[in-house]
């Protein structure tokens, strides 16, 4: 088992060299204020035989997960997905079933009741492959993707946790209340990575903090029981390169048990994921009343949709990623409209890429699938807009017609509609000589970054909200015990009732016009003059 820890501080930040000590057997840190990544790996000998059955079927198996809770990315883990677990995978032999990893994903997700939640039974519930509509940029030279994509609104990662604790920690050669321990500690973590691929046969955990706790962190860490493992400590600050697609680190790195003191390094790399130089943030939000078309917008205050610190010669596109369960949907046709009015209207430039159930009348208890995704390019303010009719701190409102499906009856007459907020990000074209691939805390298979060409940079705009998911009530039928004529029973005899006139109805009118016809032919009957 490897493990590393590293935490980033910021350039302007404080620190004194006893806030981290060295030992032969133990590294501390002392009231940290920094950011954090603790990432574990293990080989398939060190996991439970159920797990290492999933991944011995498995050719790329990423998990990701996001907090609903806001929180500020930092460089270099700058990159976002939307709240809840994204699962990426690709089968070892593409006639695989996926049947084992969705009775993992039963066990590890283990939603609630109320959650509308698309089980991972079926095959029809993991999607294929998001395709393009149109190239987003303009590239010819796509990332990889993997075969397979499966979403579910999950807030807490306690069952996951709990599997875990329960199995990996009962098998690992670390000590079981230390393992533990860690484990525990992902309950905090605003996001968290699992990934496996066959060629290294390792699978990868990564726990991201963006902001330390209460004090700052203190911590020890114990040099590893077993001569096999091994601990690997930074403590690192980042800062943009020389380079527009570089970032520079700098600071101090060890191997616990195995360094007498704290190394100081410097180094840099390309990274496809950049923070943008000034604070960018946007809002999401549903105009009331929802209905069941529910519209939403994105709002960016005009200061943080100005062109990112790309190279001048980048072309650069503002695009956000929805994902959407399967509760709600957009209309395909509707938003690859060309129609310039349409598009201006709601700050659109174009559908660039989606995949998912797109059926535009199914209820969701006929949905399978668990949802959909959709990118979009969205418009932004012409540089020579008149400053004064518009001034800076105003907003910039990009908005996207949705669609709720008829859900479920209940016995209140409602149901919840959990929406995550959608990530806004700027791409931008980089040099055909630029190595995205040495960056050491590169982060991929996010769902939205494969449909950009493989050296495309991300700017990330910060989410800025109370909770990072929207709630929307849906009225539906309301189940019998209820007051009120909009009951089961009483729908349903009204239902009866009208289709019995009705028929009826349309039954009378054709004997009716049958009876005219036959009166009327017999009344005009032909008559034919004798010829002499």
């Amino acid at each position: 088992m490897k493990r590393r820890i590293t935490f980033i501080q910021r350039v302007d930040a404080s620190f004194d060299p006893q806030q981290a000590v060295l030992t032969t057997s133990t590294l501390s840190v002392r009231s940290l204020d920094a950011a954090r990544e603790d990432r574990v790996t293990v080989g398939l000998d060190e996991l439970p035989d159920e797990l290492r059955s999933v991944l011995e079927q498995s050719h790329e198996l990423h998990l990701r997960w996001a907090s609903e809770r806001p929180f500020d990315a930092v460089a270099p883990f700058s990159s976002r997905i939307s709240p809840g677990l994204h699962v990426h995978y690709t089968p070892l032999k593409s006639e695989s079933s996926s049947e084992e990893l969705c009775t993992l994903l039963r066990t590890v997700v283990a939603p609630s009741k109320d959650a509308q939640y698309k089980d991972c039974s079926k095959q029809e519930n993991i999607l294929y492959r998001i395709r393009s509509l149109h190239p987003p940029l303009l590239s010819t030279r796509f990332a990889s993707s993997t075969s397979l994509q499966y979403y579910t609104h999950l807030p807490s990662i306690q069952p996951l946790v709990k599997y875990i604790k329960t199995t990996v920690c009962n098998q690992s050669r670390a000590d079981g209340p230390e393992c533990h321990t860690r484990v525990d500690a992902l309950l905090s973590a605003d996001s968290v990575d699992i990934d496996y691929d066959s060629i290294s046969h390792d699978l990868t955990l990564s726990g991201h903090w963006t902001s330390p706790p209460t004090g700052g962190w203190t911590d020890e860490f114990q040099k590893p029981a077993s001569a096999e493992d091994q601990l690997e400590f930074g403590l690192l600050g980042a800062e943009a390169g020389l380079e527009p697609e570089d970032i520079k680190m700098g600071g101090l790195l060890a191997v616990v048990g195995q360094d007498r003191k704290l190394k100081p390094t410097m180094f840099s790399f390309p990274s496809r994921h950049q923070p943008l130089t000034e604070p960018s943030s946007y809002t999401v939000s549903f105009a009331p009343p929802t209905g069941l078309h529910p519209t939403m917008s994105i709002s960016m205050p005009r200061s943080s949709i100005k062109r990112p610190p790309a190279p001048s010669d980048a072309t650069c596109a503002l695009h956000t990623y929805l994902t959407l369960p399967s509760t709600i949907f957009g209309d395909q046709y509707q938003l690859a409209t060309t129609d310039p009015l349409f598009l201006k209207s709601h700050n659109l430039v174009a559908l660039r890429a989606l995949a998912g159930e797109m059926d535009l009348e199914a209820p969701d208890w006929v949905v399978q699938r668990w949802g959909s995704n959709w990118l979009l390019e969205l418009a932004t303010p012409p540089e020579a807009e008149d400053v004064v009719s518009t001034p800076d701190h105003s907003n910039w409102t990009a908005t996207i017609p949705l669609h709720l499906r008829y859900l479920p009856p209940s016995e209140t007459g409602y149901r919840a509609a959990h929406i995550p907020w959608p990530v806004v990000f700027w791409a931008c074209t980089t040099e055909d000589t630029t190595k995205m691939g040495l960056n050491p805390f590169d982060r991929t298979n996010l769902g939205w970054d494969s449909l950009f060409g493989p050296r495309t940079m991300f700017y990330q705009l910060q989410p800025a909200g109370d909770r990072l998911v929207e709630e929307i009530d849906v009225p539906v039928l309301r189940l019998e015990g209820g007051d009120g004529y909009f009951q089961g029973k009483y729908i349903e005899f009204g239902t009866c009732v009208a289709i019995s006139l009705g028929f009826m109805w349309v039954l009378w009118q054709l004997v009716r016009v049958a009876w005219t016809s036959g009166v009327g032919n017999k009344r005009t009957e032909p008559t034919h003059d004798k010829k002499e």
